[in-house]
């Protein structure tokens, strides 16, 4: 096989509609699961924000009675965004004629409407919309599935064992390249500077047609290893080095991670992560991560702990960044998948993706700009 030859397929790769193999990164997120698209605490009563959900804008907003409503961003008058408008009460009004919409879309009032004005239309489509572990998730998919589509399960939120680290960052690439990065841990190199040298051996992995679970062992074999590293791996303040067990599971759409240090009996974090798609071509997505700690022994450590190990996981989570980025500066410039993936486990996420995903419309992904620059990116919030 020849360096641009795609057509030949793969193990654990599927043809697709010409004989070849579909590829990844024009296979688009199902929206028939819960996708988080904003931290709780960013809407609070009375305001509204803009998200999205794979070029589909979202207007998010909280009313005086503390619920929470999404709604399509667009005022069915002119089109101006909803998310520029005023919360009043439980509606939100359109900044430009005032044009009042309730929290399922339908539009409440006009003022300026009279007797013999022509029929105004119904509205906006709305979201179905809950919160849950502090994130607002929305429902884009069809409407009629949500209601027997669970919300992710996480026992260790709000344990008293564990305390939770939340994230929410932006990063341009396809999902499925941040799928990849975290259940293939044989990448620690890009961490030599944080980790030092860590070994990690595959112990075994399973897969089927929704899910993909493999576990590691990892050892450290050397170097100077983060401070924070070892915080998070329970290794305490003293630093002493031990054999660890980690978990990685791909449950579409979902990723999680536990890591069980050496004797004991439970993870010492839990890591639970969506990658939300922004832009119709899916080539920047919304990554939110909910990093459960277990609490130690000792009241107080953890909390002194905590500024180091969201040091730690920032600058890893900047250098798996780098990485996904540029593999998709590399998709953007060839046009294709051209990368020789020999790794069993990374081939059966792939099908996993491509089966339960659906294709990315073409008139979409023109309309995103077909690269991962972005269209209007929405400025990058605060750490959370």
């Amino acid at each position: 096989m020849t360096e641009t030859d795609v057509s030949a397929k793969a193990p654990g790769e599927r043809p697709g509609p010409g004989g070849g193999v579909t590829d990844l990164r024009r296979v688009g997120a199902n929206p028939d699961y819960w996708y988080p698209v904003a931290l709780s605490r960013r809407v609070p009563a009375g305001r509204v924000i803009a998200t999205a959900f794979a070029g589909e804008r979202i207007a998010v907003y909280r009313g005086d009675s503390g619920a929470v409503h999404a709604l399509e961003d667009r005022c069915a008058h002119r089109q101006v965004p909803l998310s520029m408008g005023v919360v009043e009460g439980d509606t939100l009004r359109c900044c430009y004629h005032a044009w009042a919409y309730r929290g399922d879309g339908r539009i409440s009032q006009i003022p300026y409407l009279s007797k013999g004005d022509g029929r105004p239309p119904r509205g906006v489509r709305g979201y179905p919309v809950r919160e849950a572990y502090g994130l607002v998730f929305v429902f884009p998919g069809d409407p009629g599935k949500a209601a027997a589509t669970p919300l992710p399960h996480l026992p260790a939120h709000g344990s008293p064992r564990y305390r939770t680290m939340t994230y929410e960052r932006t990063v341009r690439c396809h999902y499925s390249f941040m799928h990849e990065n975290l259940l293939d841990m044989n990448h620690q190199f890009l961490h030599r500077g944080v980790v030092g040298k860590l070994h990690p051996e595959l112990l075994d992995h399973r897969a089927d047609a929704r899910s993909v679970e493999a576990r590691y062992l990892f050892t450290h074999a050397g170097g100077k290893r983060n401070r924070g590293a070892g915080l998070l791996a329970s290794e305490g303040l003293g630093g002493r080095d031990t054999s660890d067990v980690m978990t990685i599971r791909t449950e579409y759409p979902y990723q999680t991670l536990d890591l069980v240090p050496e004797n004991a009996e439970r993870p010492s974090f839990r890591l639970w992560a969506a990658y939300v798609p922004e832009d119709a071509g899916q080539r920047r997505c919304r990554a939110y991560g909910l990093l459960m700690i277990e609490k130690p022994r000792i009241p107080g450590v953890l909390s002194l702990a905590w500024p180091l190990i969201r040091r730690f996981t920032e600058r890893v989570f900047a250098e798996d960044r780098m990485a996904v980025e540029a593999e998709q500066r590399a998709w953007d410039e060839q046009g294709e998948d051209r990368n020789h993936e020999v790794f069993p486990l990374i081939l059966d996420v792939r099908e996993v993706l491509r089966d339960n995903g659906v294709p990315i419309e073409p008139v979409a992904a023109k309309a995103a700009c077909g690269s991962a620059l972005g269209c209007g990116d929405p400025p990058e919030p605060p750490a959370g």
